[in-house]
């Protein structure tokens, strides 16, 4: 059923509607008030489809009235302005706030009954679009939601794969994902950036399935040439994740080179793992590799995985040591805040502790596996 709201500040105006209308009682539900408060006030707790109002009364006027219902939250529903004056300008005026029409006193019974049928089929049109955008917007957002567990799937796949081949790190990229967010977060990265770098960075390493098992296996410290082939890790990660690798190309038809500015990867999770993969070993002094880039023109996503990647790799036992002690973890990366690292990700590290120490824990009473 729908509601219709009169309002005139003479009572006769008002039985005037209300015996023009009464056989369509069955179908419509009517209700008449004699100031435009009193509608305003009705509107904030009634559905309503069509407002019909006087333009001259005392208090708030139709037109304001108009106004005010226009600015409300759910845009309100459309005003038929009633007027006996005969001035353009305000007929202008009325049209140019929204109203849906405008009639003349004395209103003809018929006219009227006319025009109200006209504007609530077009509310109805309005409110089967907004069902079907509603809808659509859904569908939407559900494909959205499957291509981006799709895209976490993948990701954290390939994350797999690289920890494959370097089981005695005990789910080093897993852990290092998981101590990202805490500190994202205390930098003012937003709950998507926070999650988006939890899944990327879980790729950080993932150039190191293109260095050869002699090398990133070997038990002992590694000779100056093998330490130049394990740098390489970023430059292959970076590249297999970049929209102009030489894979990519080929399957997208990708001709020239990259467009300045143009982001290394189509994709904004991709590109983020490529940032990461790039330049997680760079070092906030521009002493690190492989571009030797210093403070902000190293990603911040990167900064944040560069000390957390090194906390864990001090903390936990590698192919050519044995784990540190917390203290003596925390101890090297608080010497390093200001060279190695970026001041304001030390911070962030120090006030996450409490959390990294929880998901050190959790990764323990697993066994060391992933749990993602």
């Amino acid at each position: 059923m729908r509601t219709l709201v009169f309002v005139d500040d003479e009572p006769h105006i008002l039985s005037g509607y209300r015996r023009s209308l009464q056989d369509l009682r069955e179908d419509w539900e009517l209700r008449f008030f004699e100031s435009a408060e009193a509608v305003l006030d009705y509107l904030q707790d009634h559905p309503v489809d069509v407002v019909i109002s006087d333009v001259k009364m005392p208090g708030m006027d139709g037109i304001e009235l108009l106004s005010r219902i226009h600015a409300l939250e759910s845009g309100g529903p459309p005003v038929i302005i009633v007027t006996g004056l005969q001035d353009q300008t305000l007929k202008r005026r009325a049209l140019d706030l929204g109203a849906a029409d405008l009639l003349d006193k004395p209103v003809d019974p018929e006219v009227l009954l006319a025009r109200l049928r006209s504007v609530l089929r077009i509310r109805h049109y309005q409110e089967e679009l907004q069902k079907q955008n509603n809808l659509l917007e859904s569908k939407v957002k559900e494909r959205t939601r499957a291509l981006e567990t799709s895209n976490k799937e993948i990701v954290l796949s390939l994350a797999r794969a690289a920890e494959y081949r370097d089981e005695d790190t005990g789910g080093h990229v897993f852990r290092v994902s998981h101590y990202c967010p805490p500190l994202a977060s205390k930098l003012g990265m937003s709950a998507d950036e926070c999650e988006l770098i939890f899944i990327a960075s879980a790729l950080h390493d993932l150039g190191k399935i293109g260095i050869p098992d002699r090398v990133l296996l070997k038990p002992g410290k590694l000779t100056s040439e093998e330490w130049v082939i394990v740098k390489q890790h970023c430059t292959i990660g970076a590249g297999i994740l970049r929209r102009d690798h030489p894979v990519n190309r080929l399957v997208s038809g990708m001709e020239g080179p990259l467009p300045s500015g143009e982001p290394i990867s189509g994709n904004p999770l991709l590109h983020t793992a490529a940032q990461i993969a790039l330049s997680h070993h760079e070092k906030w002094n521009g002493s690190g590799y492989p571009h030797g880039l210093a403070k902000e023109q190293i990603p911040l996503e990167a900064r944040i995985v560069a000390l957390v990647d090194v906390f864990d790799a001090l903390s936990t036992r590698r192919p050519y040591r044995e784990a540190m002690s917390e203290d003596e973890a925390i101890r090297i990366i608080r010497a390093s805040a200001g060279t190695h690292f970026d001041p304001e990700v030390h911070r962030a590290f120090e006030a996450s502790l409490d959390e990294i120490r929880q998901i050190q824990a959790d990764f323990d009473a697993q066994l060391g596996l992933p749990g993602l």
